[in-house]
């Protein structure tokens, strides 16, 4: 059995004292959702010190990206070193947003993947197709692309401290949901990728998350799909009550 993984992606928004208020507010609401592993990505500057409101309860923390150095001259990147030493054991990697506003490439994304994992992080790995994509017939196309080359060079071993998070880029932040069929039929084909390039224990072992407008409504009827092992939560999860009740729907 897959243990189900929820994450929340803050993204650009919570200033420090208020991302530690939500960090604050989550843990008790949470505190017994044991059947689950939760994970929360603030911003940078918030990071170190929502990790210390966090530190004993049972969420992690993870960062939004992580460039592939350790250190040096590239202004404005972040280290998998820098997330450890402020407290994370996560990092997401290749969000839609990294890939469309930022033009992060697949092959960049593999190699801060690769980085990544060699550094000591858990990554959760990000796919999903457009919607003028998904509407020409060429989603299969974008998601094997996004998954062969962005698993490109790891290992069965590797996959232990993956998970790939399906996000319909349609779907973001736009209230549109993809169905649950739609989810796990995605899920499958990308299960079915994984089988092919690092055969079928690892494919039943990597967890596939569902990420695009996710709330309390939905998530127990996703969930019930038995390829969609958790979620990468943005809009709702920046509110404990309504990221608590999504976390409960896993339980």
């Amino acid at each position: 059995m897959r243990k189900p993984i929820i994450a929340g992606n803050w993204k650009m928004n919570l200033k420090v004292a208020e991302a530690v208020a939500l960090a604050e507010a989550l843990k008790p609401l949470v505190a017994d959702a044991a059947a689950v592993e939760i994970v929360v990505c603030p911003t940078y500057v918030s990071l170190y010190s929502v990790a210390k409101a966090l530190a004993g309860s049972n969420i992690a923390v993870g960062g939004q990206d992580a460039y592939v150095k350790e250190s040096g001259a590239y202004t404005a990147a972040i280290s998998p070193q820098m997330l450890a030493d402020a407290g994370c054991t996560w990092t997401i990697i290749g969000h839609s947003e990294r890939r469309h506003i930022f033009g992060d490439t697949d092959t960049l994304l593999n190699e801060k993947l690769r980085f990544a994992l060699a550094s000591g992080l858990k990554v959760m790995f990000c796919i999903g197709e457009l919607l003028e994509e998904r509407k020409s017939g060429k989603m299969e196309d974008v998601i094997k692309r996004q998954v062969v080359e962005g698993l490109k060079g790891l290992s069965s071993a590797d996959l232990a401290n993956v998970v790939l998070a399906y996000e319909p880029v349609w779907a973001i932040g736009t209230g549109e949901t993809a169905s649950p069929e739609q989810a796990e039929e995605v899920h499958v084909f990308t299960r079915a990728l994984v089988r092919d390039m690092f055969g079928a224990d690892a494919a039943e072992a990597i967890r596939i998350q569902y990420g695009g407008s996710v709330k309390a409504d939905n998530a127990a009827e996703l969930l019930a799909k038995p390829n969609v092992d958790g979620f990468l939560v943005g809009g709702a999860a920046l509110k404990a009550d309504s990221f608590a009740a999504i976390i409960k729907a896993g339980c």
